[in-house]
């Protein structure tokens, strides 16, 4: 197969959908997942997200990427608004409506009511989840850093509480996530569906 090059300057000339496609996919799969949230007039909105990441485990720390707000972020305004929020892994079956929640629609209009997404609440806690996510993150907003280079902000959130289904977790508390048929994302608009090959152990230095 055939190894191309493509220098900054050429991708800095692509049209703005090519270097989008571009660019999006060249740094490999990401996290699939659904933020859904909820303001102090009880309004919900649920959007997908690919850029949820670990932060640590001792304080359980998430962050994930906004754009830019200079035009309207319904997430964004919501956690600021409420403090806390929901992450939910997508599954193989909820990949069109989950993509479908990326469409620009107005404040007043929630993403569950235009999709077959359903939210469901869990014991005391105070946002929505997504109905059959088998893996769902209450999270409480921290902190947030602007991202000078591009103007988009990096929110830091704890974990609050973690739901899951019996089924993905081992005996040693790990969550096999492909026992829920969670999905990943390629790029902006490619969804595939990962398989475990294999899980190692703790890795150390070796000798000869």
């Amino acid at each position: 197969m055939a190894l191309r090059r493509i220098d900054r300057s050429e991708i800095e000339k692509m049209d703005r959908i090519s270097r989008l496609n571009l660019v999006n996919s060249c740094t490999g799969y990401k996290s699939a997942n659904l933020i859904a949230t909820i303001n102090n007039q009880g309004k919900t909105n649920v959007a997908v997200f690919s850029s949820v990441t670990h932060l640590g485990s001792d304080p359980a720390l998430i962050s994930f990427t906004m754009r830019p707000i200079t035009v309207p972020r319904h997430t964004y305004n919501n956690i600021k608004e409420y403090g806390y929020f929901s992450i939910n892994h997508i599954t193989a079956e909820q990949i069109a409506d989950a993509h479908h929640t990326s469409a620009d629609y107005p404040e007043e209009i929630s993403e569950f009511d235009q999709t077959y997404l359903q939210p469901v609440y869990h014991n005391d806690c105070p946002v929505p989840f997504v109905k059959g996510s088998p893996v769902k993150l209450l999270c409480k907003y921290v902190n947030e850093y602007l991202i000078q280079e591009n103007g988009c902000i990096l929110i830091v959130a704890s974990i609050e509480a973690i739901f899951y289904e019996e089924e993905v977790k081992t005996a040693d508390n790990w969550l096999q996530l492909d026992k829920g048929k969670v999905v990943a994302i390629n790029g902006l608009d490619g969804y595939a569906l990962p398989v475990l090959l294999e899980r190692l152990p703790y890795a150390r230095p070796k000798t000869k």
